[in-house]
C-alpha cells in the first residue's frame, strides 16, 4: 500500500509556523480547550483547535477569514496544558499571509499599514503633528538628565476625543513634580499591533526608529499609557537592543500615591467598574495597582465585573482587530459593556485606549441615553486631585 505524502502547499509558511510555535506547538494534543476558552465562541463559531492542527501540518487555509479572528488576548495560552503559544502562532500566519503574499489583507487593514510604514502612526497625520496634543500644556521637551519620558500613543496624541488622556497624565505629572519631558517628531508608533497583524517589517523598522531616538536623546525611564506602548517597549524591544526602565501610568500614579506626591482634595463620589486590559494583565500580569489607584479615590465606591483579571473579557480590538470590521453582533466591547451595567456602576474605569475606543463605539449604539461612562483611571485621578 503506498503512502500519501503530505501536501504542504507553501513551505515556507509551514517553517515559519513551526518557528513561531516552537516544540510546544508540535506537542499539541488536540484537546480544544483553546476553542472552548476563545471568546469569539461567545459570539460566532471559530474551531480554534482546527485551526491550530492545519498550522501543524502546513495546511492553513491562507485565505479564510479565520485566520485574522484571533485578537492575541492570550486567555488560551494561560490555560493551555502544553503551553502552546497561540497568539504567535497566530502572528506568524499572518507574517506569512502579509510577507509572504499568500492570502488576502482587508483594504482597511492594509491602509493602516500604509500609513504606518509611510508617516509613523495608523491615522497617517503628518509626523510633524505629533506632539501638537500638548501645545499650551507647558510640557517642556526631553533632553538628557530629564528623569522621564512621557510617550503618550498613537492615538492619545492625534485622536482628539482621546487626547483628554494625555492631558490628564501631563496634568497629574506636573501636579506630583515629576522632572518628565516629551519628544515629537523624532518619534513614531510602538508597532505593537501592527506585528501582531503580521507586518513584520513594519514592526522591525518603526522598533530600531524608536530605539535610536531614545538613545540619542539619553532616554532611561519611559511613562506609557497604553498598555501596547507598554508590552512593546518592555517585552519586545530588548530583543532589538532597546532596553528601557517602562512604568504604565496605572503603576507610576499608585508609585506617586504611596509615596505622598500626589494628594487628593476632592471627593469623587461614584461607582466605578475596572476593565483589565489584555497586555497590562494577561501579558504583564499587573492587576493591583490600577486597584489601588482607584481605592485610593475618596468617596469611590469599586465594584468588581463577574470576569476580572486574569479571566477578563477582551475589549476585541487587539491584534489589529481595532482597524478590521466587526460585525455589531459579534463585538466584544458590546458583552463587556452589559457585564460592566450588571454591576450598577456609574462608570467603566478603563487605562487603555484601544479599550476605550471599542467601548465608546458599543455606547454609541446603544442611543442617546447610554447606561455607563467610559473613562480613563488618569481622568478619575484628576478628577479628585
Amino acid at each position: 500500500m503506498m503512502e500519501m505524502e503530505v501536501v504542504r502547499p507553501y513551505r515556507d509558511a509551514a517553517e515559519m509556523l513551526l518557528q513561531e510555535g516552537g516544540d510546544p506547538f508540535l506537542h499539541c494534543y488536540q484537546c480544544g480547550l483553546c476553542t472552548g476558552t476563545c471568546p469569539w465562541n461567545l459570539v460566532r463559531k471559530f474551531p480554534l483547535r482546527r485551526l491550530i492542527h492545519q498550522a501543524q501540518l502546513g495546511l492553513v487555509d491562507f485565505e479564510s477569514e479565520d485566520v485574522w479572528l484571533c485578537v492575541s488576548c492570550k486567555l488560551c495560552a494561560d490555560r493551555c496544558p502544553r503551553g502552546v503559544q497561540v497568539p504567535y502562532i497566530m502572528r506568524s500566519i499572518r507574517r506569512a499571509i502579509v510577507g509572504l503574499g499568500i492570502g488576502p489583507v482587508t483594504d482597511s487593514l492594509r491602509i493602516t499599514m500604509k500609513n504606518i510604514a509611510a508617516m509613523g502612526n495608523p491615522p497617517g497625520e503628518n509626523r510633524e503633528k505629533r506632539s501638537d496634543w500638548a501645545k499650551n500644556l507647558k510640557v517642556k521637551k526631553f533632553t538628557k538628565g530629564t528623569e522621564i519620558l512621557y510617550f503618550p500613543c498613537c492615538y492619545q496624541a492625534y485622536d482628539s476625543s482621546l487626547r483628554r488622556v494625555a492631558h490628564a497624565a501631563v496634568g497629574l505629572l506636573q501636579k506630583a513634580n515629576v522632572d518628565f519631558g516629551i519628544l515629537g517628531s523624532e518619534l513614531v508608533c510602538c508597532g505593537e499591533s501592527i506585528r501582531k497583524a503580521g507586518a513584520e517589517s513594519v514592526f522591525q523598522s518603526l522598533a530600531q526608529s524608536n530605539i535610536n531616538a531614545f538613545n540619542e536623546a539619553g532616554v532611561k525611564k519611559i511613562v506609557v499609557t497604553s498598555p501596547h506602548c507598554f508590552h512593546t517597549f518592555r517585552d519586545e524591544y530588548p530583543e532589538l537592543g532597546g532596553k528601557f526602565e517602562v512604568y504604565h501610568i496605572s503603576q507610576y500614579l499608585s508609585q506617586l500615591i504611596s509615596d505622598g506626591r500626589l494628594k487628593f482634595t476632592k471627593e469623587l463620589k461614584k461607582k466605578v467598574t475596572h476593565h483589565d486590559s489584555c497586555c497590562l494583565g494577561r501579558y504583564a500580569g499587573i492587576y493591583d495597582e490600577p486597584r489601588f489607584v482607584l481605592n485610593s479615590i475618596p468617596g469611590l465606591e469599586l465594584v468588581e465585573m463577574q470576569k476580572t483579571k486574569e479571566n477578563a473579557l477582551c475589549c476585541g480590538g487587539c491584534a489589529g482587530r481595532i482597524w478590521l470590521d466587526t460585525k455589531k453582533a459579534e463585538r466584544f466591547s458590546n458583552l463587556r459593556i452589559e457585564q460592566a451595567v450588571e454591576t450598577g456602576a456609574e462608570i467603566l474605569a478603563t487605562h487603555c485606549p484601544y479599550c476605550m475606543m471599542n467601548f465608546d463605539d458599543s455606547l454609541l449604539g446603544m442611543g442617546k441615553h447610554p447606561p455607563i461612562e467610559v473613562r480613563d483611571i488618569t481622568e478619575l485621578v484628576q478628577m479628585a486631585i
